[in-house]
C-alpha cells in the first residue's frame, strides 16, 4: 500500500461512513480498512473529533466549490439554488446532515460566506436580514435532511397511515416560505 496520507484516511473514512453510518464509524474499523495499526491514524488525527471534522469538510466539497453568485444573478433564484446545492450535498453521504451538524466553517468557507453575504446586501437585502436568512435557511436545510435521512433508515414509520409527502417537495415548500418572507422584508426596507 502507498504511504498513508490525510486525504486517503478521510476518503476511506467517508466510504466507511456510507457503509455503516455515523454511529458505527470507529478508528479501529478505519485502521482495519486501511490495513494499518490504529495508532498510525493518530499521526494524521489526534482525536476522532478531528477526523469527523475533516470528513465533514471533505463531504461538503461539492457545495463548497459551487459557483458563487455574480452581480447579474437574481438574489431569489440564487438563494434557492444555494440551499438546494447544500441539501444535495448533505444527501450525498449517509448521515451527511448529522456529520455536518455542529461543524464550524473553515477559512475558505468564511470567504465564500462573506462573498454570498456581500451579494445579498448589494442586491438590496438588509445586512441583518441577510445574516438571519442564511442562518435560518442553513439550519432548516440541515434539519430537513436530518429528518429525510432518519426516515430512510426507519424500518417502520409511526406515520405510515398518514399521507406521505415527498421530501423534496416539502423542502421546496419550506424554502419558498423563507425566500418569500425575506422578499417581504426587502420590500419594506
Amino acid at each position: 500500500m502507498a504511504k498513508l496520507n490525510r486525504e486517503t484516511v478521510v476518503a476511506e473514512a467517508l466510504d466507511l461512513l456510507d457503509e455503516v453510518g455515523l454511529d458505527a464509524v470507529s478508528t479501529r474499523q478505519l485502521a482495519k480498512r486501511l490495513n494499518v495499526e490504529q495508532p498510525s491514524l493518530y499521526y494524521h488525527f489526534r482525536k476522532k473529533e478531528e477526523l469527523l471534522s475533516a470528513m465533514a469538510e471533505a463531504a461538503m466539497t461539492s457545495h463548497a466549490t459551487a459557483p458563487l453568485p455574480t452581480p447579474a444573478d437574481d438574489w431569489h433564484d440564487w438563494f434557492r439554488e444555494n440551499m438546494r446545492s447544500f441539501r444535495r450535498t448533505l444527501l450525498m453521504r449517509r448521515d451527511g446532515a448529522r456529520l455536518h451538524a455542529g461543524t464550524s466553517p473553515g477559512d475558505a468557507d468564511l470567504d465564500r460566506l462573506a462573498h454570498k453575504m456581500a451579494f445579498l446586501i448589494a442586491s438590496g437585502v438588509p445586512e441583518y436580514d441577510a445574516q438571519m436568512a442564511m442562518l435560518a435557511a442553513g439550519r432548516y436545510t440541515v434539519g430537513a435532511v436530518l429528518e429525510e435521512q432518519a426516515d430512510a433508515d426507519r424500518t417502520h414509520s409511526p406515520t405510515a397511515d398518514l399521507p406521505q409527502i415527498d421530501p423534496e417537495s416539502a423542502f421546496e415548500a419550506g424554502l419558498a416560505l423563507i425566500v418569500d418572507g425575506l422578499a417581504q422584508r426587502v420590500e419594506r426596507a
